[in-house]
C-alpha cells in the first residue's frame, strides 16, 4: 500500500464516523502507521491537521443538517460532537463567518472543506480517457473554439484567500451567491439569452491585489446588444484544454465535484503535462440535459517555460 492509500483509508474512516468520538490512535491503526508518522503524513497530504480536518468535515455535514428546520440546532451540535450550542456557534462562525442561527434564517451557499480523494493527486489520465472516482466522471480533451461566444450576466469581486479550492479557506461562497442573484434577474433578459447554456468565468481583477473577478451568465446570440444592468463577457476563440465532468446530482456537480475537478486539472494534469494557463478559467454548464448532470472547465494552455 502506498502512503496516500493509507491516509485515504483513514479519511474514509473519518467520514463514516463523524458522529462518533475519533481518536488519533484509532486512525493511525486504520492507516497501519504510528500516531507520530500518521499525523505528519496526514497534514502533508491533506493540507490540514487531523483534528482540524475532522472539525471542518463535521461542520460541513452540520451545515447540511441545518437545512432541515425540524431539527433543533442543539441536537445537530451534539450529533456532530460539539459540547454545547455556544461551542458549535463559535466553531461555525469561525469557519463560515455566520452563526448557525443566521445560516438557518438566511440560507446561502458555503465554501465547505470537501472530503478529498488523494488518488486524484497521483493518477494522470490520457486525453479522452474517462476517470471515474467517488461516483463522478472526469475526462480531459482539447477543443478549438473558432468563433467567440458572448455571455450576458453579472460580476462580483472575490477574495482569493476565501475561495475553495484556490485559497483553501471556508466561508460564504460569493460565486454561489452571484449565481443566485443572476437566476433571480435573468428573466429580464430572457429574450436575449440561451438559457440552457450558462457560464461562470474567473479572471484576475484589475483593481485590488488578492482578488479575482467572477462572472455568471448565459450565452447570447446578440453579441452587439447593449444593456445597462448586465455585463457582457466573451469566451475568446482559441485552443482549449477542456475538463468534462459529471455527477449524480446537480448540487454535487457544482460543489464537491467541481472542487475536485479544479484541483485535479490545475494541480495534477496540467502540471504533469508541463502546462500553465492564461489567467482565466471558464465553467460551462449545460442545463438542458435531463439524463446527466454535466459541465466543462475551459482553460487556454501555455507551455511552462520554467520547467
Amino acid at each position: 500500500m502506498q502512503a496516500w492509500e493509507a491516509i485515504q483509508t483513514s479519511i474514509d474512516y473519518i467520514e463514516e464516523h463523524l458522529k462518533e468520538d475519533i481518536k488519533i490512535e484509532e486512525l493511525a491503526h486504520v492507516a497501519a502507521l504510528s500516531p507520530f508518522y500518521y499525523q505528519r503524513l496526514f497534514s502533508r497530504l491533506v493540507g490540514k491537521p487531523v483534528n482540524e480536518y475532522t472539525k471542518l468535515r463535521r461542520l460541513a455535514n452540520a451545515a447540511t443538517a441545518l437545512k432541515n428546520k425540524d431539527c433543533r440546532i442543539m441536537d445537530i451540535a451534539l450529533e456532530y460532537r460539539f459540547s454545547s450550542h455556544a461551542n458549535f456557534s463559535r466553531a461555525f462562525k469561525g469557519t463560515f463567518g455566520i452563526t448557525p442561527d443566521e445560516y438557518r434564517t438566511t440560507p446561502t451557499r458555503l465554501n465547505n472543506f470537501v472530503k478529498p480523494n488523494l488518488m486524484l493527486n497521483y493518477v494522470v489520465i490520457d486525453e479522452g480517457v474517462p476517470l471515474i472516482v467517488d461516483d463522478i466522471v472526469l475526462e480531459i480533451h482539447r477543443k478549438t473554439l473558432n468563433t467567440p461566444e458572448t455571455y450576458l450576466g453579472l460580476t462580483a469581486q472575490v477574495p482569493i484567500s476565501q475561495q475553495i479550492p484556490v485559497g483553501e479557506s471556508t466561508g460564504i461562497d460569493i460565486p454561489g451567491k452571484l449565481w443566485y442573484d443572476f437566476h433571480n434577474q435573468k428573466s429580464e433578459i430572457a429574450n436575449l439569452i440561451e438559457s440552457d447554456i450558462e457560464l461562470g468565468a474567473s479572471f484576475m481583477s484589475k483593481g485590488e491585489v488578492g482578488e479575482f473577478t467572477y462572472f455568471a451568465g448565459s450565452l447570447t446570440n446578440f453579441p452587439n446588444v447593449n444593456t445597462e444592468k448586465f455585463i457582457k463577457w466573451e469566451l475568446p476563440a482559441n485552443e482549449y484544454v477542456v475538463c468534462y465532468l459529471e455527477a449524480p446530482t446537480f448540487e454535487e456537480l457544482v460543489t464537491s465535484c467541481l472542487n475536485k475537478a479544479h484541483k485535479y486539472l490545475f494541480e495534477t494534469w496540467l502540471k504533469n503535462h508541463k502546462l500553465v494557463t492564461q489567467p482565466f478559467s471558464a465553467e460551462k454548464y449545460f442545463r438542458n440535459s435531463s439524463e446527466v448532470n454535466c459541465m466543462e472547465i475551459w482553460v487556454v494552455p501555455i507551455p511552462n517555460s520554467s520547467v
